[in-house]
């Protein structure tokens, strides 16, 4: 499945990851494709490249979101 990033932080600092089919998904001008993958663990991964911050969404990426 496709992943992308937020290139705007939360109010918190993270930037959050989204699968394409989220509600919360940024517009496209405000979101970094990260590419394909398996799991949302290895789409946090490969956002950590780009941000150091990261966290996945709390509704599409729920395995990958912390409080």
């Amino acid at each position: 499945m496709r992943f992308y990033v937020n290139k705007d932080a939360q109010t918190n600092g993270d930037h959050e990851v989204h699968r394409p089919t989220c509600s919360w998904l940024p517009d496209t001008e405000n979101r970094l494709y990260l590419g394909d993958f398996a799991t949302s663990q290895e789409a946090v991964k490969e956002a950590r490249k780009y941000y150091v911050q990261v966290n996945g969404c709390y509704y599409c990426c729920p395995e990958t979101h912390t409080s």
